[in-house]
């Protein structure tokens, strides 16, 4: 039998919140996908931009090689594009799903978290969009 200690029984186990507990029982696996994607993504964003960064800094002279005639050049051809459409894209969607999760931990009210998580989705389609655009319809001939 326990005695107590200082006015305090120790027969009932203090009850503390979970941190992220749950609000609602899962009916899809989601959270698990998004998880996965995380980790595939991150491998893969390792790979392209170290790729990036080697081509960009290390090789051929460096920095200095750099101007508006290299990026004409590059993506004139449609690896460059892909390559950095890729990387664009994860690291897009790699990054709004960490901030996701961000809102999904620290946000109190569900009104508060449906507006942040609109206000990221608006940004990412924006940016995703607008580099997509800017990729695939660069022209080098300024007139």
């Amino acid at each position: 039998m326990s005695a107590p200690v200082l006015g305090k029984s120790y027969d009932r186990p203090a009850s503390l919140d979970l941190p992220r507990s749950p609000r609602g029982r899962a009916k899809t696996n989601f959270e698990l996908y998004a998880w996965m994607f995380m980790r595939i993504s991150g491998v893969a964003l390792i790979i392209l931009v170290i790729g990036h960064m080697s081509i960009m800094l290390l090789l051929d002279g460096g920095v200095k090689r750099l101007n508006f005639a290299f990026v004409a050049g590059r993506w004139a051809s449609p690896f460059w594009q892909v390559w950095d459409l890729a990387m664009l894209w994860l690291a897009q969607l790699h990054g709004a799903n960490g901030l996701r999760t961000v809102i999904a931990d620290y946000s109190r009210k569900d009104s508060t978290r449906f507006w942040l998580n609109m206000l990221l989705a608006l940004s990412v389609i924006l940016v995703m969009g607008v580099g997509t655009y800017v990729i695939f319809t660069f022209d080098p001939n300024i007139s």
